[in-house]
């Protein structure tokens, strides 16, 4: 378990940070500033979750705290040949958005359209949360091509993109409330 006495240390004045394994980057490492991306991610999300409660607040409660993983498998760089240490997400992680997104589709009528972010506040905000997190997976894609990272990190924050669309959908009235694009309305 973490344990903060101190919020403090001194120890990023000079641009660097420690990684969970101790080593020192630079605090514009691709790995930082994906950890970064996911951070506020999470933080969207807390935005969103003053405007849900029931069953979208768990969800995005549980996601929240899921973040939380995807930070932790990041800040600990898997290393060749070394056995797999510390927190990692998992596939049952992925497999639970999964049916989450099921669960919320089957009650949305099919898109004959784009959806633009909006329709009501928690809506918007979830779109806007699902942007950041399309962010953070390229991010993490780029990392991916030149280190070592958890193959479900990818796919987590790419499912997770899809639940908070699909949720946002759910939230504007089952879809009733989705802003639709209408193309070349205003040539």
């Amino acid at each position: 378990m973490v344990r903060l006495t101190r919020i403090y240390t001194r120890g990023g004045d000079k641009g660097k940070t420690s990684l969970a394994d101790g080593k020192r980057v630079a605090k514009h490492d691709r790995r930082v500033a994906a950890m970064g991306m996911v951070d506020e991610a999470n933080a969207t999300i807390g935005l969103v979750r003053l405007h849900t409660k029931g069953d979208a607040d768990a969800m995005l409660a549980r996601i929240q705290n899921d973040l939380f993983d995807v930070g932790a498998d990041l800040a600990r760089p898997r290393r060749r040949g070394a056995t797999v240490a510390g927190l990692r997400v998992t596939a049952s992680q992925v497999s639970r958005l999964e049916s989450e997104i099921d669960r919320l589709n089957a009650e949305l009528k099919p898109l004959d359209s784009f959806v633009l972010p909006g329709g009501g506040t928690a809506s918007a905000y979830l779109h806007l949360a699902r942007t950041v997190v399309r962010r953070a997976e390229r991010s993490l894609s780029e990392l991916g091509a030149r280190a070592g990272l958890n193959p479900d990190l990818v796919r987590y924050l790419n499912r997770l993109s899809d639940h908070l669309f699909v949720l946002a959908r759910f939230l504007n009235d089952h879809g009733r409330a989705d802003v639709l694009w209408q193309p070349g309305l205003y040539r």
